[in-house]
């Protein structure tokens, strides 16, 4: 009561809220960027169960904005490090580490016993692989993405009919057509900021308080330091969530292969 005591003042929250965040099971794809911040911040706020799935190792290049990471666990697997950190930050969490690649073979295995899903990835086909596979198992998904100085977020729930990333962004871009995060740069604040508006749209769901990021995307500029929202529409031919999908098992996919 003592510790969490903030929220609980929180109209709409209260301890029934605390309660629902310490049961909730949340997954995040990737321990970079956008997953660190989520990360930490979740666990603060009590997460009863915590799963993080990536295969890298730490770099040095990594910490000026991977914050779950220290000079000290370079080297290691980011997973290694994740867990010694949240369990720092709050033992209390339980923390599932997934050391593997999130691919068509594992997905829906990993992902089936979690409430919701965060993508911090920064790949294109891995993307496309976190929505399909929860718009097939019916999770909710806070999808974001960076890259110098702006990023963008959208909340997609499945059982709801909300446009999903495909009904944005039908395939992944061709090769070498959108730069990288390690070639054109990211601000290590617009990663955090992002990141933690990810984690506050899961945790507003868990809690059910509040409205969501669903059908619109959240486009932040750091330089103009502006927020804007894009209104989006769930579209009756997505391959994956429309009337008629033909996106009906996963399938891992290369990027050099989309047309």
């Amino acid at each position: 009561m003592e510790k969490f005591s903030r929220h609980i003042r929180l109209p709409g929250f209260g301890v029934e809220g605390q309660e629902k965040l310490s049961q909730a099971k949340i997954l995040i794809i990737g321990a970079g960027g956008l997953g660190s911040p989520a990360a930490t911040y979740l666990a603060a706020a009590g997460i009863g169960t915590l799963g993080i799935v990536d295969y890298d190792d730490v770099d040095i290049s990594n910490l000026p904005r991977q914050i779950l990471h220290t000079p000290a666990t370079v080297d290691q697997p980011k997973i290694t490090s994740a867990q010694k950190r949240i369990s720092e930050l709050n033992p209390d969490v339980k923390f599932n580490g997934y050391h593997e690649n999130f691919k068509a073979g594992n997905a829906l295995k990993i992902m089936k016993n979690y409430d919701l899903v965060i993508d911090g990835t920064d790949n294109f086909p891995v993307k496309f692989l976190i929505n399909d596979a929860c718009v097939i198992a019916g999770l909710p998904l806070v999808h974001a993405g960076v890259l110098r100085y702006g990023g963008q977020v959208i909340t997609i729930i499945p059982k709801e009919k909300t446009a999903c990333y495909r009904c944005i962004f039908r395939d992944p871009p061709p090769v070498n057509t959108v730069s990288t995060c390690s070639e054109a740069g990211i601000l290590n604040t617009v990663a955090g900021v992002i990141g933690l508006i990810q984690a506050t749209e899961a945790i507003k769901y868990i809690v059910g308080v509040g409205g969501l990021l669903t059908n619109r995307l959240f486009i932040f500029d750091a330089l103009g330091m502006q927020c804007r929202t894009v209104q989006v529409k769930h579209n009756d031919d997505c391959p994956v969530c429309g009337l008629q999908p033909t996106i009906k098992a996963l399938q891992d996919m290369k990027q050099s292969e989309c047309r």
